[in-house]
């Protein structure tokens, strides 16, 4: 899309057009802030390892330790507190790390898409309709599957109110 700007983290680099060079692009001379790169860094690594093995052993052991240590404590309400206190943070905070997580994946995965856009013989309208409308996006949707079914000689599908397809 003209005038689109591409992502820092994702730009070719003049010597090897295939390879991506981190870190450079249109946010200015200084780059991403000191603070965005730490977040991503601490975002990516806490991503990475929060899928292994080893952390769910690790919650396991943190969940039994407490419930074992009931008894000890007389059930009481700050034995409970503690649980749920923990649980409620490390929940606060993943929320933050796995919307990071999905947001660096779909931007990535968009500007493969559109770089096979760009590339192929497909209309480059297509480039960034990511940035539309539900409504838009719908009505691209359904004249896109018109003209599938109307190539394959099959009958022109309509969406009814709940989104369903039916034949026309």
């Amino acid at each position: 899309m003209p005038g689109k700007a591409v992502p820092s983290e994702a730009v070719p680099s003049e010597a090897a057009p295939n390879k991506v060079t981190p870190g450079r692009g249109g946010l200015g001379a200084s780059g991403p802030s000191r603070l965005n790169q730490l977040f991503s860094a601490i975002a990516r690594v806490t991503s990475r390892e929060a899928g292994r093995a080893w952390v769910f052993v690790l919650a396991f052991a943190v969940v039994a330790t407490w419930a074992l240590s009931g008894p000890l404590f007389g059930f009481s309400d700050t034995w409970q507190l503690v649980i749920n206190t923990g649980t409620t943070i490390v929940t606060f905070l993943m929320v933050f790390l796995i919307q990071n997580s999905q947001n660096r994946d779909s931007a990535a995965i968009q500007v493969k898409l559109d770089e096979l856009i760009r590339v192929s013989r497909v209309k480059n309208v297509f480039i960034g309709i990511e940035h539309l409308t539900d409504e838009e996006l719908d009505e691209i949707r359904s004249k896109c599957e018109t003209r599938a079914h109307q190539g394959a000689g099959l009958e022109p599908r309509r969406r009814d109110v709940g989104g369903q397809s039916t034949a026309a």
